[in-house]
């Protein structure tokens, strides 16, 4: 019998596997260079969020005098950040259903007119007080997306043993913004120099140009960020970066149902946000809190800044080592957690020297405040890949938007309860201690309690 050519069915193989090997087709996945522009844009907007958000409380002292904002309006300050997290569930909604891009144009919208609205030099000091508090809360608006979508960002953009390093950059370079925001504003707004027996030596205009410049400068940097982010910056590429990235996600009402009903998130959830929230709002008031121990405006401000900067670094090379073991991210948290509970024990006895008669010196207020700083902020890219791990194939934009809420709900308590114990403790030590109002130089009132005699310490523990 001859041979017969066989047929283009005969051909096909009897066993089909159930699903394809799509990793050994290269041409289903690919990495682009732009995705570092796109890191890049998004990192420098969570940035300036971070350093708009913290404008106020590294330089408290001269806020106080210029705009005779109290020690409450300080903590609300801060506190607007938080408050600005409440409609999370839109823009979560958004950044599913409309992708990145949408969702980030509209959170830099919010932070130009923030920023704009604080600016506006008005003379009348109650309107530019109001000013001052809705463009602090505009800025908050733009948290849910820019402490949310890093995770997404990375997914979207970058292969898997990249993604831990773009998680941390992108989660990170917000609390670097904070960092900078006390070295900036004590450097390049003066304190008042301090009383002389009974006369304040201090240039109140000379205060407020200051500001004001601070205040002119970054709201230039945010109109040139949303100009860059309007004219390119792609919500995914054309081809995904991996297999993960193209895999098909559940709902947004389904993965709201999910993470609500999984008690292993919500148990990692809570032990995410609980000491993160207190360390946020923590440090948004640092400079109130060191006041008691006779430190100064500029030191306390660089304490928030190389313990905020020794998270960042810590926090990028420590999700670097988690690109490479991807099953120790449980024990790299708990060895954190250890060490930031020692560092803010130590904190703690340290401020009570009363009671322990530890000795309470400028080397252990900084060594201690960096530690619980560097312990804390390293863990957020950790938790954060711990979240997309444990929740899969719930959207990384969803998780994370789900336990950046609560981060921020704790922060948001504990500034909520600080307005209420200032106000009362002030009230409370006016009425045993009252300071009649002395005049400065250039013939200005000012009430000497409201600088030095309205700031009570803080201690906490994780």
């Amino acid at each position: 019998m001859g041979a017969v050519e066989s047929t283009e069915g005969e051909r096909e193989p009897l066993l089909v596997p159930s699903q394809p090997a799509t990793n050994t087709q290269p041409g289903l996945s690919r990495v682009y260079g732009r995705r570092w522009f796109v890191l890049t844009m998004f990192s420098l907007l969570g940035f300036m969020q971070g350093l708009v958000w913290n404008t106020w409380g590294p330089i408290q002292i001269s806020a106080k005098h210029v705009f005779e904002f109290s020690s409450t309006d300080i903590a609300v300050l801060v506190m607007w950040g938080p408050v600005g997290y409440l409609p999370w569930l839109l823009f979560m909604w958004l950044m599913d259903k409309k992708g990145l891009r949408a969702s980030l144009l509209l959170s830099a919208f919010f932070m130009v007119l923030g920023a704009a609205l604080r600016s506006v030099p008005l003379k009348d000091l109650y309107y530019r007080r109001w000013m001052i508090h809705g463009g602090q809360l505009l800025n908050g608006l733009a948290g849910p997306t820019i402490m949310s979508a890093g995770p997404l960002l990375s997914t979207t953009w970058f292969a898997p043993d990249q993604r831990a390093t773009a998680t941390a950059i992108a989660s990170l370079i917000g609390y670097l913004g904070s960092a900078c925001a006390f070295l900036i504003g004590p450097l390049a707004v003066p304190a008042p120099n301090g009383t002389v027996g009974s006369t304040v030596y201090w240039n109140q205009n000379h205060i407020r140009d200051r500001i004001q410049f601070v205040l002119y400068a970054e709201v230039g940097m945010i109109a040139a960020l949303f100009v860059a982010v309007l004219f390119y910056f792609p919500s995914r590429p054309p081809v995904p970066p991996s297999v993960a990235a193209a895999s098909q996600r559940l709902s947004y009402r389904s993965s709201i149902c999910r993470l609500l009903s999984n008690m292993r998130f919500l148990m990692v959830a809570l032990a995410y946000s609980v000491p993160t929230g207190v360390i946020a709002g923590w440090a948004g008031v640092l400079d109130m809190i060191l006041t008691p121990a006779k430190v100064s405006q500029v030191d306390a401000g660089w304490i928030g800044f190389w313990s905020i900067v020794g998270g960042c670094v810590f926090g990028v090379a420590m999700a670097r080592f988690a690109d490479y073991i991807r099953g120790m991210l449980k024990l790299i948290l708990v060895l954190m957690f250890a060490g930031a509970s020692l560092a803010a024990t130590w904190f703690t006895l340290t401020c009570l020297t009363r009671l322990t008669h530890l000795p309470s010196t400028t080397a252990t207020l900084y060594t201690s405040c960096i530690l619980v700083g560097i312990f804390i902020n390293s863990s957020v890219p950790i938790f954060l890949e711990l979240f997309i791990e444990t929740v899969y194939p719930v959207p990384e934009g969803i998780t994370c938007g789900v336990v950046t809420f609560l981060s921020n709900l704790f922060t948001g308590l504990l500034l909520f309860c600080l307005t209420f114990y200032f106000t009362g403790f002030t009230a409370k030590k006016t009425k045993i201690f009252p300071q009649p109002k002395q005049t400065g130089t250039y013939g200005i009132d000012m009430d000497l309690n409201l600088a030095q005699r309205d700031i009570v310490p803080m201690s906490f523990s994780f």
